[in-house]
């Protein structure tokens, strides 16, 4: 199935399922939001990677306004819908400011292994300790998939697109094992250093060697 939808490129990934906040302030993206509303279309959110339009993207819902400034600027609600592929830009619509795009939906495959999944789940909890960082989700563990967790494990924007682009479930889970299996022994030894550092370089309490 081809269409065509309205985009809103953004220097972020976007994931299916994923509640965000936005502050729209550029008359183009002001406008798009206006005519989403009225005409209760979704629109395309494609992420901007080193100056680039990305292939793929997440179609959105508007959710809500929740606030419109005297400038016309605007506070919304939106949530992530479904993947979408990138066919054609069609940089210049008629009688528009924003653009728009031909786009097709890969297939994706949502179903994963919920052990796996508990393991990587178990992981980020990990690196969250570590990191001193308070991080709960609104779903029960055994509903908490790997699109839930993505931007909660440190990636970088180049790898959140990598996961985006993952098609299947468990190549997702996958990839976010590998990817605490590389960073959590990295965090972990930086704050045993900033523990080294905070001591002056000495250690408390440290027995002799006995003989």
């Amino acid at each position: 199935m081809t269409n065509f939808i309205p985009i809103f490129p953004l220097g972020i990934v976007v994931y299916p399922g994923e509640e965000l906040n936005l502050h729209i302030f550029e008359p183009r993206y002001k406008e798009l939001i206006q005519d989403c509303k009225k005409n209760k279309k979704l629109f395309g959110i494609p992420s901007i990677i080193n100056n680039s339009l990305s292939e793929m993207g997440t179609l959105v819902e508007l959710v809500e306004i929740i606030k419109v400034y005297d400038t016309g600027e605007m506070d919304i609600k939106t949530r992530g819908h479904k993947l979408f592929s990138i066919l054609e830009v069609i940089k210049i619509l008629p009688d528009k400011l924003y653009s728009g795009a031909i786009v097709n939906y890969p297939a994706n495959e949502l179903k994963g292994n919920m052990e796996l999944m508990q393991k990587v789940l178990a992981s980020v909890r990990q690196l969250h300790t570590v990191l001193n960082v308070n991080k709960s989700f609104k779903k029960p563990d055994e509903e908490i998939g790997s699109y839930d967790v993505a931007h909660h494990v440190g990636m970088s924007l180049q790898e959140e697109y990598e996961l985006l682009q993952l098609l299947n479930e468990l190549q997702r889970q996958e990839y976010l094992k590998q990817h605490l299996l590389k960073v959590l022994p990295v965090i972990s030894e930086m704050e045993l250093l900033k523990d080294k550092i905070k001591l002056n370089g000495h250690f408390k309490n440290l027995s002799g060697f006995e003989w």
